[in-house]
């Protein structure tokens, strides 16, 4: 079967004026939606893809330039920013230009590419966020015993996350269903309107492997975390050390679960109904809004993991400001954090957590001595301490 031949779906080829000249969305845009409304989705894509090139670029080199920054653990994360990263860069950039234009002037060829990087390249997104889950888990519940989260680990887990998520992608090339355009005519995605067996089969197994698999996957993994937490907290009983740390893990979590939620549950629910039901007719600007919405993921990603992160976050402003002193500070950060991991391996769970909060207060009293050294300099000298 031809990889580049013209979709299959008549749903997607006739405009829902029933008119008897069949629409092509390779050639005019859909004469019932106005040209504002494709210039406006156009302006959308050019801003969503813009922060999310320079957001997830800003993780990507900020993990290059510091050494003490390719931990295990963000490799994970550079994995997701990689991903999300080429999700814009082709996805993005495609559908910008195809906005601009109001139809996929691009032809055949370029739809299979957008269909496949976008969905190629955000599954392998949605698995990295499960497999950060889980080796959050690992870290902090200790299912292993003492066994230590390595470098071969991650790697073996982004292997299996980029191995997995091609396998599942590949098909619509190969001929197990299609990758095709959608009702709005700017954008292609697997057929999800088809009501063959063939493309039937292929969509309820995508989302069972590709949606549903990484949210238990994250729902699990947050959930034994935070019965960890609570149960240390409550056996040991120092509210004043523990209940506040297991309170921002408990906030972090419920943010990075909403977000899941908030970007590929509409996108989900969408290709559940057109699929149950691929002859029901829907506004093409209203099945528009759910594939947008899963392409914001792109650049509140980077936000949510990373840059609130307070390491990452000090040696990002330190590599804008370009200060020896700032890398040297920032460099010294992450050997504090390994000695209290060594630490806990001698002690309770809870150790790690409530350790951050004394070493916090050890920084928080050098950099005040830091800060009062750093009256006597200029402006400009004095902005690398906290205020």
């Amino acid at each position: 079967m031809d990889v580049f031949r013209a979709p299959e779906n008549e749903s997607l080829l006739s405009d829902s004026t029933a008119s008897s000249t069949p629409w092509d969305p390779f050639h005019h845009p859909l004469e019932i939606i106005q040209p504002w409304n494709f210039q406006l989705l156009a302006a959308l894509m050019f801003l969503v893809t813009s922060l999310s090139l320079s957001e997830n670029f800003a993780v990507i080199l900020v993990t290059f330039k510091f050494k003490q920054l390719r931990q295990p653990v963000n490799y994970v994360i550079v994995n997701l920013a990689i991903a999300d990263f080429l999700v814009s860069l082709i996805g993005g950039t495609i559908s910008f230009f195809t906005n601009i234009k109001g139809y996929f002037y691009m032809g055949h060829w370029a739809c299979v590419l957008e269909g496949f990087a976008i969905t190629f390249f955000g599954i392998v997104g949605l698995w990295s966020l499960a497999l950060l889950a889980f080796e959050r888990y690992i870290v902090i519940c200790r299912p292993l015993g003492n066994m230590r989260l390595r470098g071969k680990h991650a790697a073996l887990g982004i292997i299996f996350v980029w191995i997995f998520s091609f396998i599942w992608t590949i098909p619509p090339t190969m001929g197990w269903s299609s990758y095709t355009t959608s009702k709005i005519g700017t954008t292609c995605e697997p057929n999800w309107y088809s009501g063959a067996y063939n493309d039937h089969t292929y969509i309820i197994t995508f989302f069972t492997t590709c949606f549903i698999l990484p949210l238990l996957v994250i729902l699990v993994s947050y959930g034994k975390l935070m019965r960890k937490l609570r149960k240390v907290s409550d056996t040991q009983g120092r509210l004043g050390t523990t209940r506040k740390p297991e309170r921002q893990v408990a906030q972090m979590v419920i943010i990075m679960i909403l977000a899941f939620l908030f970007c590929w549950s509409p996108y989900a629910a969408f290709s559940i109904l057109v699929t149950a039901w691929p002859s029901i007719e829907l506004e093409p600007r209203l099945a528009a809004i759910p594939a947008f919405f899963s392409k914001t993921a792109t650049v509140y990603n980077p936000i949510i993991y990373v840059f609130m992160n307070k390491q990452f976050r000090r040696c990002f402003i330190q590599l804008c400001g370009c200060s020896d002193q700032e890398t040297a500070t920032c460099n010294m950060n992450p050997t504090l954090e390994r000695v209290v991991i060594t630490q806990d391996k001698g002690g309770g769970e809870m150790f790690t957590i409530a350790a951050h909060n004394t070493i916090s207060n050890r920084r928080n009293e050098d950099e005040q001595r830091s800060c009062h050294f750093f009256t006597q300099l200029t402006v400009s000298e004095n902005k690398v301490c906290p205020m």
